[in-house]
């Protein structure tokens, strides 16, 4: 196993299930302390992270509520001191025929997955400056990038991520911090679980979003965020990097 992390601080959402979960094993395993934050319970995911030998927190955190998140970062940087990445994982999804979608959902999609994006990243920000080699890596989806029916809310959502990450790439690139967008596409997780069908709908619609291969576990997206958030990746900023079977090739 490779150690690209060591010593290092890395803050993950998300981190109670799925690619979260995965990815903090992962980092964790290459030497990472973890910052794990999840609405759910994340004292499981500490305790694997301190099995391997490293420090961990965990925090219960709406990702879409400001003042949580700030009281989150605060609380994490008062243990750590530091924080060289972050991984915005947390997200969640539904599926609508869009003239049925209500706009409550609509708003619930992009407050988790957009607002909740900028707000880990606004707090962790000035903290991440400070070290040389930091990075952002936030999980956009293939649903930014194709044709995925019924997902109009959550498209919209990881577009906005797609574009967030490019901007602030660009913002902070003469600063030392990079910011990259992983696109996972069928992706065996309970997130992915959710996804049903909703009622008339055409299967035939989904061929487009469909991989090639069989569906892969999340630790085939966490080896993806460990490269890409290593200084091996150094020369990567502004990128989104494709993780989907060949789906959309």
């Amino acid at each position: 196993m490779l150690e690209r992390f060591t010593d290092k601080v890395v803050f993950v959402t998300g981190a109670a299930s799925g690619i979260g979960h995965a990815t903090c094993i992962r980092l964790a395993e290459e030497g990472a302390n973890i910052v794990c934050s999840d609405v759910n319970n994340v004292e499981g995911i500490v305790a694997k992270v301190k099995e391997l030998g490293r420090d961990a927190i965990g925090f219960t955190c709406d990702v879409s509520d400001e003042e949580a998140v700030v009281a989150t970062v605060k609380s994490a940087m008062e243990h750590f001191d530091k924080l060289d990445v972050l991984c915005n994982v947390a997200g969640i999804m539904r599926s609508d025929h869009t003239h049925e979608l209500a706009f409550k959902d609509w708003k619930k999609i992009l407050a988790v997955n957009v607002d909740g994006t900028f707000l880990m990243t606004r707090e962790c920000l000035p903290h991440l400056l400070k070290r040389k080699g930091s990075n952002v890596v936030n999980i956009s989806s293939t649903a930014a990038l194709g044709s995925h029916p019924w997902m109009a809310a959550y498209a919209a959502s990881k577009g906005g991520i797609l574009s967030f990450t490019r901007s602030i790439a660009v913002e902070y690139v003469k600063q030392g911090l990079r910011a990259n967008a992983i696109c996972p596409g069928g992706i065996a997780t309970p997130f992915h679980a959710q996804f049903k069908m909703p009622k008339g709908g055409d299967m035939d619609l989904l061929k487009g979003a469909m991989p090639f291969m069989k569906y892969a576990g999340p630790e085939h997206v966490a080896s993806t965020i460990a490269f890409v958030a290593s200084d091996d990746a150094r020369y990567m900023t502004g990128a989104e990097i494709r993780v989907d079977g060949g789906a959309l090739s």
